[in-house]
């Protein structure tokens, strides 16, 4: 007896009906910046290299791309006034080793990143973080959509470089382009959470992770802090990183 379905048919049809988390999520990159910027992107070990791990981004611009089917963490970052000098591709901040594509290298601090640990199923979750624990350079937030369950916008509005401490400073051609750490600018244990102060018991917040929590709460500041805003956030089909705002 004939099907009164073809082969083609029958095709398109199981392809329609599969489950949403077999989709691919998309990552959005996103320049509001009235500048260029250079996106970053490095994996965690064992996690393959997204857009060969950097690329230019105009002002005003965005760039889309789908992360892996399965599972994918890492880290993104914006580069910032970069250019080529003496035949050398270089960055004033977030500098990954000279390169336009990082290909799996990590980035000079201080910048702000988003830390990313991305699940495509139903019943696993998503994280998503922004940290100044390396300082910031640049306004980032995360935005997630079509999420299920609690998906909060999380990151850093405020552009930090304009009321940065003086002794987190970092210039480069005469002006302020990034905002140290206090473990980078003072290189202590007690700054940085080594050594004695390597527990959630004794690595405590300073004067200068505080200065960072005032004015973007729902950040990582130091090692073992959190951030105002927590989720659980299952299957969003799209996360923006947004810079500028």
């Amino acid at each position: 007896m004939s099907t009164p379905y073809s082969l083609s048919s029958l095709i398109l049809l199981s392809l329609l009906l599969l489950p949403l988390s077999s989709a691919s999520m998309i990552l959005t990159i996103v320049n509001n910046c009235r500048f260029p910027i250079w996106p970053a992107i490095q994996p965690n070990a064992g996690h393959p290299v997204l857009e060969r791990g950097g690329f230019a981004l105009n002002a005003l611009s965005h760039r889309s791309f789908p992360a892996p089917t399965a599972h994918w963490s890492g880290r993104v970052w914006a580069r910032t006034n970069c250019a080529s000098r003496n035949g050398r591709f270089t960055c004033a901040t977030g500098d990954c080793g000279g390169k336009l594509e990082c290909n799996g290298l990590g980035g000079a601090a201080p910048a702000t990143l988003a830390q990313f640990s991305l699940h495509h199923s139903h019943t696993d979750q998503s994280s998503y973080a922004v940290s100044l624990v390396d300082g910031f350079n640049i306004p980032m937030t995360v935005t997630p959509h079509e999420g299920k369950g609690v998906c909060p916008v999380v990151g850093c509005k405020a552009d930090l470089l304009a009321t940065c401490p003086w002794s987190l400073q970092k210039h480069a051609d005469g002006r302020v382009v990034a905002c140290k750490s206090g473990c980078e600018a003072f290189n202590t244990d007690e700054f940085c959470c080594r050594g004695h102060f390597n527990n959630a018991n004794t690595c405590k917040p300073s004067k200068w992770s505080s200065f960072f929590k005032n004015a973007c709460p729902a950040t990582f500041t130091y090692a073992h802090d959190s951030p105002s805003l927590m989720h659980e956030c299952m299957s969003p089909r799209e996360l923006k990183v947004i810079f500028c705002h």
